[in-house]
């Protein structure tokens, strides 16, 4: 048998104008301008890009992400069930969500401490990683977990819990808070600096920005908010005594991640970018690890032909992972219509497990790092957000524009220029708004009572933010 030889090829170098030169000649007439993508934000970012020489921006632990399966029945028993299938199927790590929290859509577990012990029988908190959802009245449930550990001999403080405690969250959902908005604020630097003099080693407050996202931000909005709210805490926590590297290692983030992959990739990104930023203008120059849980957006789903939503989310998945998150959480593809089953919540678990385990997506700590392409669109969405960042920092802070309604005009603007795009034919919702399914089947959810917030009165008020997916005006037209 002869043996087949290759001469070596050298092929001419190409450059960015060459390329240029052949794409317009392909366009036909077109102009080079419309292959350009415009962002909600308003940028636009272009077809191609050379390689850049860029830094790794991954996930703040070494390792694949924590796949989180939530904890949101409202009975306690089945949530228990539920709760140890998930583990024993793969996941490792709990999320606790509560009713009346803007997480929950309706569900979520009584904020009581005999349905938290409830929950977690049978389940080794020394085994998993925990995490409370926020909720006004989170305090009850660190106390009834500190009290779970205490029966079961386990110290609190080694356990890997994240508390999330978060109050603006709240107050932008139920548009009431409480109490004076300065007690909690200064309760929440004490409380810190007493968890952190204990051991607690676990993030105590949480910037959440799903419920920006749900109610219609953008990805700048959402990411502005998210570090308007950070920054809140971060001031509580060093006016109780703690350093800017202590505080900002008690804070960690909550984004959204939806079907538009390679912006919500770059949304990821650009939080680092924009944490470690704010850090530096802080005084803090060393590197700190910026800690994001992500969830698969609850704006995406639909309820028609909901199918449709295991792929969306497969692709959300796919973005969080690729974005460095450094936990998951993936809601059950018949969420819009109901409490999910075993069924549909073990599809949500297996879908993270694929990415891990089949697809190998978690050995690379940051494989947008490089591409020139998703650099820029980092660097173009941390922009953004830190323009938006500083109006409301300009507004008085993430409280005072809640309070005078400037954010929510914002985000309210942003989803009607969304929606908009749906009624016009330019964006589509498949199964929704396009392609309906000419009879929708039905799918197997649980019996339970909607338990949606009740309108509150506080000393601080502000106009509620409220999720919205984007569907729901096509089905509700069918």
């Amino acid at each position: 048998m002869t043996a087949l030889t290759i001469e070596a090829i050298e092929f001419p170098e190409v450059d960015e104008a060459g390329w240029r030169a052949r794409v317009e000649k392909g366009l036909k007439g077109r102009s080079f301008e419309s292959l350009v993508t415009t962002a909600e934000d308003g940028f636009g970012y272009g077809p191609l890009y050379g390689r850049r020489a860029a830094a790794p921006l991954g996930r703040a632990t070494s390792g694949p992400w924590q796949i989180v399966q939530r904890v949101d029945d409202p009975d306690p028993a089945r949530a228990n069930q539920q709760a140890l299938a998930d583990l024993e199927g793969g996941a490792n790590a709990l999320s606790l969500v509560f009713a009346g929290s803007a997480s929950a859509h309706g569900f979520g577990l009584p904020m009581e401490a005999d349905a938290i012990a409830r929950a977690l029988d049978g389940v080794d908190l020394s085994m998993i990683a925990l995490r409370i959802e926020p909720h006004m009245d989170a305090r009850i449930a660190v106390d009834a977990l500190r009290s779970l550990a205490k029966t079961r001999d386990q110290a609190f403080e080694t356990l890997a819990i994240d508390l999330c405690l978060d109050a603006v969250g709240p107050f932008a959902f139920t548009g009431s808070f409480p109490g004076a908005e300065s007690a909690f604020r200064a309760h929440a630097g004490r409380a810190t600096k007493g968890l952190r003099a204990s051991g607690f080693t676990g993030r105590v407050a949480e910037a959440d920005g799903r419920l920006y996202h749900d109610a219609g931000a953008t990805a700048a909005q959402e990411l502005g908010a998210v570090l308007a709210t950070a920054l809140y805490y971060l001031r509580a926590m060093t006016e109780a005594g703690l350093s800017v590297a202590d505080a900002a290692s008690a804070i960690g983030f909550t984004l959204s991640v939806d079907q538009r992959q390679f912006e919500q990739t770059a949304k990821l990104r650009a939080l680092r970018l924009l944490w470690a930023k704010l850090l530096e203008s802080c005084g803090e120059d060393a590197p700190l690890a910026t800690r994001i849980h992500a969830e698969t957006s609850w704006r995406m789903m639909a309820a028609m032909d909901p199918h449709t939503n295991i792929l969306r989310a497969t692709i959300a998945a796919f973005a969080a992972g690729t974005g460095g998150a450094d936990s998951l959480a993936v809601l059950p593809y018949t969420a819009p219509l109901g409490l999910p089953d075993r069924a549909a919540r073990r599809l949500a678990r297996n879908l993270q497990i694929i990415l891990q385990e089949e697809s190998f997506l978690a050995l690379v700590a940051d494989p947008a790092a490089g591409s020139g392409s998703i650099e820029a669109l980092t660097d173009l969405t941390a922009e953004a957000a830190w323009n938006e960042f500083r109006e409301i920092e300009a507004e008085g802070g993430i409280v005072a524009s809640l309070k005078t309604g400037a954010l929510q005009s914002r985000v309210l603007d942003a989803r009607l220029e969304r929606q908009r795009r749906l009624e016009d034919g330019k964006a589509v919702v498949i199964g929704a708004s396009l392609y309906p399914l000419e009879s929708e089947r039905d799918h197997m959810i649980l019996a339970a009572d909607r338990n949606d917030p009740a309108a509150s009165d506080g000393e601080m008020r502000c106009e509620p933010l409220r999720p919205h997916r984007l569907s729901e005006t096509s089905e509700a037209s069918r």
